[in-house]
């Protein structure tokens, strides 16, 4: 078992609630953080590894609590459509995509994930199982989902809500094997999720199958709620009320549940949610690519919501979405100084822990997780410093990222990945994405064909 030696190390702690830089030396013991020295003395520590860290940063790793890997097919196409991009876009690429093409994809996004300090990805979508050994094989620690739907999603786009009852039973029985499969392998390294899709595809029936699927294992749940205007008015009709209220007369909401985007909640449904305990998964870079996300985020703070931040799609960017929910929840104030950057830092470390219910990851700490992500203090993006922290969450970006950890077992060491061969899956993803574009046929879809690179 492996025993590292961190000396010489500034790292953040979460001793007083916030994050903050302090010095010392952090000792590995296989998966768990054992010490945290402030000086070294005798030899206590003579049997481990020494890897100076004089000129880093030590920090928790950072915790993606929304992405869909397999959509980095789309990066650099729906930025710049309009339309309903979830249901013409989105959900075709999800199907249209073979087996092979999705793990060459989801491989490529644990690539930008580490180069990213990323150690947890969650990762709801459809066909998972198909990628998920591919994801596993990088070393992150996941936690992965079926998007579960008894609406015929492959519809939706072409303006029909059909429910059926044989097509939701699918993906009930995806997520069934997939919790047999991988929950608690990789010596619980692998974790498996509940989805519902979404308010508007997700009967009370689909609702209420996962909720007991849910109890039955002891699983943690998620949804998209309130994303799009096509589920706010199909919630309308079919309900006669909000997203919010639809899953809440369906006992839906819960401290366990994380609740992606919430663009269309009004201020009762955010003070229900609040109520509640249900977790606001904000993505805000995403959801921000044609102008600031408008969700309502002033009543969100003032409720004392509780966050955590995604990439969503199209990136696994981590730095991107801090910097981008730090600037539209201080526009909530106009042009505030709140939150600051370490409360947008604890979206990303110990609040995402609590939300997925796992106390040995988010923190700096003797018996943790040694998840880390190291960042380089002598680039220009960290220097001049006076405070790290700030620096980190206002400029930095993947290029400070020198070093990323999961259970004390390297993923990427002196910027260079030791578990995916990079020029492999960037070619590989390339491939998949060029055979997926030729399968969409747009004409059929009535959609806008994205522009592309004349050679």
């Amino acid at each position: 078992m492996t025993r590292l030696l961190l000396k010489n190390a500034r790292y953040i702690t979460h001793a007083s609630g916030l994050p903050e830089v302090t010095a010392g030396h952090i000792a590995i013991d296989g998966s768990q953080i054992v010490a945290l020295p402030e000086t070294l003395d005798g030899t206590e520590f003579d049997s481990f590894e020494p890897i100076d860290m004089s000129d880093k940063l030590v920090s928790p790793g950072l915790i993606n609590s929304h992405t869909h890997a397999v959509l980095l097919v789309l990066r650099g196409t729906v930025e710049d459509i309009e339309g309903n991009l979830v249901y013409q876009y989105m959900v075709p690429a999800s199907y249209l995509l073979e087996p092979r093409e999705r793990a060459a994809i989801a491989r490529l996004a644990c690539a930008e994930a580490i180069r990213s300090g990323t150690t947890t990805m969650v990762d709801p979508l459809r066909h998972v199982a198909d990628y998920a050994p591919a994801m596993i094989e990088t070393g992150l620690r996941l936690w992965l989902a079926e998007s579960c739907a008894d609406a015929v999603t492959t519809e939706v786009g072409r303006g029909r809500y059909r429910f059926d009852r044989d097509f939701g039973q699918t993906f009930l029985d995806r997520t069934e094997a997939l919790i047999e499969r991988f929950h608690g392998s990789e010596d619980d390294r692998v974790r498996v999720m509940i989805a519902a899709h979404g308010p508007d595809n997700c009967s009370p029936w689909m609702l209420g199958q996962l909720k007991a699927l849910a109890r039955q294992h002891g699983l943690r749940r998620t949804v998209h709620l309130s994303q799009i205007i096509s589920e706010k008015e199909q919630v309308e009709a079919l309900h006669g009320c909000t997203s919010t209220e639809y899953l809440d007369q369906n006992d839906f909401l819960g401290d366990d549940l994380i609740a992606i985007h919430w663009t269309f909640c009004n201020e009762s449904d955010v003070a229900r949610l609040a109520e509640t305990g249900t977790w606001l998964g904000h993505c805000p870079a995403s959801m921000s690519a044609k102008g600031p996300h408008p969700l309502p985020m002033r009543a969100i703070l003032d409720h004392g919501v509780k966050i955590v931040l995604g990439t969503d799609n199209m990136t696994e960017d981590m730095f991107h979405a801090m910097k981008l929910a730090q600037t539209l929840h201080r526009g909530a104030y106009t042009r505030a100084v709140s939150p600051g950057p370490q409360q947008v830092f604890n979206y990303v470390t110990r609040n995402a822990a609590e939300a997925l219910d796992h106390p040995g990851i988010g923190e700096i700490a003797v018996g943790k997780k040694a998840d880390l992500a190291m960042f380089d203090l002598m680039t220009p993006a960290m220097a001049p410093r006076v405070s790290a922290l700030s620096n980190l969450v206002h400029y930095g970006h993947p290029g400070v990222v020198t070093d990323t950890m999961v259970d004390g077992r390297f993923l990427m060491r002196d910027r260079v990945l030791t578990t995916i061969d990079e020029r492999a899956a960037i070619t590989e993803a390339q491939e998949a994405t060029d055979a997926m574009w030729q399968r969409f046929d747009t004409e059929d879809r009535h959609v806008p064909l994205p522009a592309t690179d004349p050679v």
